[in-house]
Order: structure tokens, then C-alpha cells, then sequence
């Protein structure tokens, strides 16, 4: 099966507002691109993704993922999270009905194409499944199969919510890249020890010299 993701990133002046305290605010919009441009690359390369779609309405952002051969579709909803993936899925599948779609964060550094393709296949039985993150509290990707809407509930406890909303939650070994998501100093440490892309890599290192 291929599969389309669906990529939801804030205006970069807003993303990441928890590493702040890590990164302040001068570095942190760095950061954050670097995380969505090796996540783009890395899904890109994914043997089971067609292709990478970008919900954003920040123009660097769209720039720089756009030369990663991502599409990028305009935030219209401007209402959070949950509603840029509905948007992103319905333009998806305004013109392919029948494709199997999966919401992926934005935030993977360390994410590894294979690894992704592993969680994907494990998806595919399945009309609704999720990865919960590192952390067992929230939700790192949501699969949607041909026919099935997304019903993505990302936000507070997004595991408990999405395995309440019916969607089968995957068990899988080996996978630490696509559930390691970075919202605190803590997980880039453990993102960085998995192996982050090089976009990651280079941020961080402003970051340490910064330090």
C-alpha cells in the first residue's frame, strides 16, 4: 500500500513554545523548521509514502519544504491542529478519493524511512490505527485507510483519545525514530541520541555553541 502523509506545521514563530527554555526564542524557529525539513526528507524517502503533504501558511516553511518535494496546502482553517489535517486530507482527497492517508508529525528529527514504512505496513490492516509517542501519552501518526476519514484528535492525552475514537493503537518494536517527537529540551536529548538528519544536526549545534 502507499500511502500520502499529511503534515500539519504552525507558523514557525510559533512552533515549538516549550523549548523556549531550551533554545529561547531566537533559536527556537530554527529549530523547528530543521525538525520538519529532516521529517519531510526522511518521509520522502519512505519506501510505502507516495507522497508528503505540508499543511502551513508560513512562507519559509513552504519554501524549504517545497524544495524537499513536498506540496504544500495553505492553512485555510487557521483553527488548530486537528482541523489543518481535516483540511489537509480533504485536499488530498478532493482529487484521489481513494487514497490511504496518515497524519504525521512534524517534529521527528530522528524519524528513519524504513522504520516509518514498518509502522505504515502495520497500519495497513486496519481501518483507523495510531503510534502513540516516546513519552505513551500522546500521538505521533494516525493512519486513515482508502474510505475512512482521518476523525484525528491530536492535542491533551491524543492516545487515549484516539484509541477512544475507535482507532486500533499499533504495538510495535523498533520504531523509536517515528515515535520520538520534540517538544522539550529532554526529547531533543533523545532524539539526538537516536541520530537526528542534518538539518537537526546543524541547529543543534547553534544551539550548543549558543550555550
Amino acid at each position: 500500500m502507499q500511502w500520502t502523509l499529511v503534515i500539519p506545521l504552525k507558523p514557525l514563530a510559533r512552533a515549538k513554545s516549550r523549548l523556549a527554555a531550551t533554545a529561547g526564542d531566537g533559536l527556537r524557529p530554527g529549530l523547528a523548521l530543521a525538525f520538519a525539513q529532516d521529517t519531510v526528507a526522511a518521509a520522502a524517502a519512505c519506501p510505502a509514502v507516495r507522497d508528503v503533504v505540508v499543511v502551513t501558511d508560513d512562507a519559509l516553511a513552504g519554501r524549504e519544504l517545497s524544495a524537499l518535494g513536498a506540496r504544500i496546502v495553505p492553512d485555510t482553517p487557521q483553527e488548530g491542529l486537528n482541523a489543518a489535517l481535516r483540511h489537509g486530507t480533504a485536499a488530498v482527497r478532493a482529487e484521489r478519493p481513494d487514497v490511504a492517508v496518515a497524519a504525521l508529525n512534524a517534529d521527528l528529527p530522528a524519524l528513519r524511512p524504513l522504520e516509518l514504512a514498518r509502522v505504515l505496513d502495520g497500519a495497513a490492516p486496519f481501518p483507523r490505527a495510531f503510534l502513540p509517542d516516546a513519552a505513551g501519552i500522546g500521538t505521533t501518526l494516525l493512519a486513515a485507510a482508502a474510505g475512512t476519514e482521518l476523525r484525528p484528535v491530536f492535542g491533551t492525552a491524543s492516545r487515549a483519545g484516539h484509541a477512544a475514537s475507535g482507532a486500533v493503537e499499533l504495538a510495535l518494536d523498533g520504531v523509536d525514530s517515528v515515535r520520538q517527537d520534540v517538544d522539550t529540551g529532554d526529547d531533543l536529548r533523545a532524539a539526538l541520541a537516536l541520530g537526528v538528519g542534518p538539518r537537526t544536526a546543524a541547529a543543534a549545534a547553534r544551539l550548543l555553541i549558543a550555550d
